[in-house]
């Protein structure tokens, strides 16, 4: 098996997603990187025991990508090990009425893990920069005072919000939360095939959505945000972690 070092993997320099690779084949069989990734799911699961006993530190695990990027499918095979009680998975879907009365990190405030605990966030903070930007009429839901028409909604606000994701990471970083990102990057031909698989195969039949296909429809600007995001809130304390996916199994590479 290729052997595979995740610093590799992290976003120190600005990057362009167009130049960096979708795929990844470690030259291993199938029930190799099973066999991996059990001990990694094992080592976490340690890792959880001896974090919770210390009690001082908590965990917050980010993953981001485009839909069928596999974000549910690492959830399980990851963390399948751990003591439930330690583990807690948020999928941040559109704000609800409640949440639209405060500004638009509240929610994820809410949900940050308590010492010697691991969160995920599937879907994250990162929404705030990437679906409202393609979707800037969603801002208006928000209520801010100067943004009356998405014409209010300037190159200004989004270099702000930016800037309010880098203060919080750095935040929560400084009270304990250990922060760990991870975009999944998947190429729009694997997409569209994963889709097709999901119309095909009965069994996946329910993860299919009309609102995936009419998002796909807007995969250039996704990656043009994606990549404005992970250049400007890339840190040493918060670092994201670009991973193209591997030929199946792709999650032993944690």
């Amino acid at each position: 098996m290729k052997s595979i070092n995740p610093n590799d993997f992290k976003v120190v320099n600005p990057i362009e997603l167009s130049k960096l690779p979708t795929n990844l084949d470690i030259g291993a069989s199938d029930d190799k990187k099973e066999d991996k990734l059990e001990n990694v799911s094992s080592k976490l699961s340690d890792l959880q025991d001896v974090m919770y006993a210390h009690n001082r530190y908590g965990v917050l695990i980010c993953l981001q990508g485009m839909d069928t990027s596999g974000k549910d499918s690492l959830i399980r095979e990851v963390f399948k090990g751990f003591n439930s009680r330690g583990v807690v998975v948020h999928s941040f879907k559109t704000p609800n009425s409640a949440e639209l009365e405060h500004d638009y990190l509240w929610r994820h405030y809410l949900a940050l893990p308590e010492k010697g605990k691991f969160t995920i966030f599937n879907r994250t903070h990162y929404e705030n920069v990437l679906v409202t930007r393609v979707h800037p009429e969603y801002i208006l839901n928000e209520n801010l005072p100067g943004i009356a028409t998405v014409a209010d909604i300037n190159p200004e606000f989004w270099d702000n919000r930016m800037e309010q994701i880098r203060n919080f990471e750095k935040h929560i970083t400084q009270n304990g939360v250990i922060v760990l990102k991870f975009f999944l990057h998947l190429s729009k031909e694997e997409q569209r095939q994963r889709l097709l698989r999901r119309l095909e195969e009965g069994k996946h039949n329910w993860k299919f959505s009309t609102g995936d296909l009419k998002e796909r429809e807007h995969w250039d600007e996704y990656m043009q945000h994606y990549e404005e995001a992970i250049n400007n809130t890339s840190t040493e304390k918060a670092p994201c972690m670009l991973f193209p996916l591997m030929i199946r199994k792709w999650p032993v590479i944690l």
